[in-house]
């Protein structure tokens, strides 16, 4: 029969942070659900293609071109490129690369971006010590899990404050994640916990510019550092997710503190992952696949246009609402540029988020002319479109649930062909499948540095 692992009165007289700690310590690969366990090899696969395909991007190169300077000895690899640094620095650059195209996965729950902060310490991590493949998934489940619950706990007030929460609680799965390769105790747990609680960062004021995918990679640098430091004896408060000044207290307004430890070992939030076919902001996506759709249903030519006609949930416009777009990481967060890609191109993937594109004459005509207002009745996966041609004729799409969500899954397969787009550039064909396999096949590796040196 399915119970909480940590049900019972004992449980009740332990405070968040200790319950979460106690859980990240015990968890075994043994206890985690089969699907569970394919989920988390998905989300690895989908969390290497982002990363590689980020990997030369020009946020990347300066990052490295910034910091390799004052790098520690270069012992670990960074994901997609020939430079080594200091993991705590490697961690970084990996965070960077798999975020700047904002590729990554999204849990629509609390929208966090959560593998790139637990799997970019993991993989710098890996690259430099000994770690069995099933070892590394049980990180990685475990850390997804404890900073998806603390992004449950806090969400919506938290994100509706200006937190991007993907760098705010990303610093909890990293630090769980590591604290679980280099077994800290109980006690080092709760004091890494709290050491990441103090370093919880990240606004959305970024958002559009090359600072967004600076959060994962900070949540990443520093996560591990906290983990580290607690091996070490250095302390932190207790409380530090619970506390009258803790996390959840000083970071948002209102604040529910049992989904952190509501069905742990039962109730996993893997399962409510999602892998996005755009790169661009995931409410976004339910008007570029109407878009999408009314081009291809009605072989429409862009130049027929006279206006497009938005209702979208009001989240969209709180986060994606940028009229005036002249680079491409402001068109990533503008629901106008997402409409006008569907329409005119008919396919939004990684050359359609370049500068090139939101300057291309015939989107910026389709992007001005089109209007977006809130509608409180449609869920965030939700869009409603309507083209008006010039000849009055009115084309009209309800999108019910847009392609990439819990309702409608990348497969297996779709998965492996966004992995090679955004790999092949970067790495031999053969490197590249060999890299498919290791996701794939990660439980039976016995030392992850094979493939990743």
């Amino acid at each position: 029969m399915n119970r909480c692992l940590f049900a019972g009165p004992k449980s009740r007289s332990l405070s968040e942070t200790r319950t979460l700690a106690t859980y990240v310590v015990d968890g075994g690969v043994q206890d985690i659900p089969a699907d569970v366990r394919h989920e988390a090899k998905r989300a690895v696969l989908n969390y290497v293609g982002c990363a590689l395909g980020g990997s030369h991007e020009q946020a990347v190169d300066a990052a490295v071109r910034a910091l390799s300077p004052y790098s520690g000895p270069p012992t670990a690899s960074i994901l997609g490129r020939t430079e080594r640094m200091d993991p705590l620095h490697a961690s970084l650059i990996n965070g960077i690369s798999s975020h700047v195209h904002d590729y990554d996965d999204t849990t629509p729950k609390n929208y966090i971006h959560p593998s790139s902060p637990v799997a970019s310490a993991l993989f710098a991590y890996a690259s430099v010590n000994p770690v069995r493949g099933e070892d590394f998934l049980n990180a990685f489940v475990l850390g997804f899990e404890a900073e998806s619950r603390i992004g449950n706990a806090v969400y919506p007030a938290h994100y509706d404050a200006g937190w991007h929460i993907t760098g705010t609680a990303g610093v909890f799965g990293a630090t769980a994640a590591i604290g679980k390769l280099i077994q800290l105790s109980e006690d080092q747990m709760v004091w890494a916990l709290g050491l990441a609680a103090t370093q919880a960062a990240g606004l959305r004021e970024m958002f559009g510019s090359m600072a967004k995918a600076l959060h994962p990679g900070r949540a990443a640098q520093n996560g591990y550092a906290a983990a580290l430091l607690a091996q070490a004896g250095f302390t932190a408060g207790e409380h530090s997710l619970e506390g009258p000044r803790g996390f959840a207290a000083v970071t948002a307004g209102t604040y529910d503190l049992a989904k952190i430890t509501a069905g742990l070992g039962v109730d996993y939030d893997l399962r409510a992952n999602t892998y996005k076919p755009f790169p661009c902001g995931i409410v976004i996506h339910p008007t570029i696949d109407g878009c999408i759709q009314i081009r291809e249903e009605y072989n429409l030519n862009p130049e027929t246009i006279a206006a497009v006609r938005l209702r979208v949930a009001p989240l969209v416009l709180d986060l994606c609402n940028k009229r005036n777009v002249t680079v491409g990481l402001e068109g990533k967060f503008s629901v106008y540029h997402g409409a006008a890609l569907g329409l005119v191109r008919g396919k939004a993937g990684l050359l359609e988020s370049t500068d090139e594109a939101v300057n291309d004459p015939a989107i910026k005509r389709v992007r001005e002319c089109t209007t977006a207002v809130p509608d409180p009745a449609l869920t965030e996966d939700q869009a409603h479109i309507e083209v008006e041609l010039r000849n009055g004729e009115k084309l009209e799409v309800f999108i019910e649930q847009s392609l990439g969500n819990v309702h409608r899954p990348m497969t297996d397969r779709e998965l492996e062909g966004k992995f090679r787009d955004h790999a092949v550039p970067v790495l031999p064909a053969s490197q590249v499948e060999k890299l498919i396999e290791f996701c794939w096949q990660i439980v039976d590796v016995e030392d992850c540095r094979t493939i990743l040196v």
